[in-house]
């Protein structure tokens, strides 16, 4: 049985690209249902349309968090959803959303967690001076950028780095990254250990 999707975003989107497209080749034994944004031009609501994936926009204005993610929560089951995937998503999750969706809920961070957790990593990696960054796919908690890992790809902090040209080899490391992590997840048969992600037969979690 195929594997169904449900994509939350708030931003541009490619990630969602190369997870649809990565389904769409038989790479990972998925398909993506339905893809939701907190943000009406989202370039991931754009991207899901143009290949005819149904796309919406989740208004939040005058909703309580609890209440937000009860409409999300609507969406995806409506959809059959069985993993929720977080794609450059803004908002912090409910707990209620968290318990509902239970190891089934996976996020990528642009940092070797538990290294950098928040906002602008790329930033939080250069002002510290460190040599290797990366970015980590992991399940959610009920922490930010907390949770089991399920793959971690190093990034190489050159020594000209601005931080764009960082955060350039950073994303493109996510590209592949998430895919694979994806891929991992659904064959695998994961199992949490502590703070990591086990496979059947696999060393759990890393390159």
């Amino acid at each position: 049985m195929t594997t169904r999707i449900g994509v939350i975003s708030s931003g541009r989107g490619e990630n969602t690209r190369y997870i649809i497209e990565a389904c769409r080749s038989g790479y990972i034994p998925a398909e993506v249902a339905v893809v939701l944004a907190d943000q009406e031009d989202a370039g991931a609501l754009r991207i899901a349309r143009s290949y005819g994936i149904n796309a919406s926009f989740i208004d939040p204005s005058g909703l309580s968090r609890l209440e937000y993610d009860a409409l999300l929560a609507e969406q995806l089951d409506g959809e059959g959803v069985d993993l929720v995937v977080l794609t450059g998503y803004m908002r912090i999750l409910s707990p209620e959303f968290v318990r509902r969706y239970k190891n089934r809920t996976i996020n990528i961070h642009p940092a070797l967690l538990p290294a950098f957790r928040g906002m602008d990593a790329f930033q939080q990696a250069l002002d510290y001076g460190v040599k290797v960054t990366g970015t980590t796919v992991h399940l959610v908690d009920e922490e930010v950028d907390h949770g089991p890992i399920i793959l971690q790809v190093p990034v190489e902090v050159r020594d000209d780095d601005t931080h764009e040209r960082l955060k350039a080899r950073v994303q493109e490391a996510e590209y592949r990254a998430y895919p694979e992590a994806l891929k991992l997840f659904i064959e695998g048969r994961p199992k949490v250990v502590g703070r990591r992600v086990v496979f059947e037969g696999a060393d759990g979690g890393g390159r």
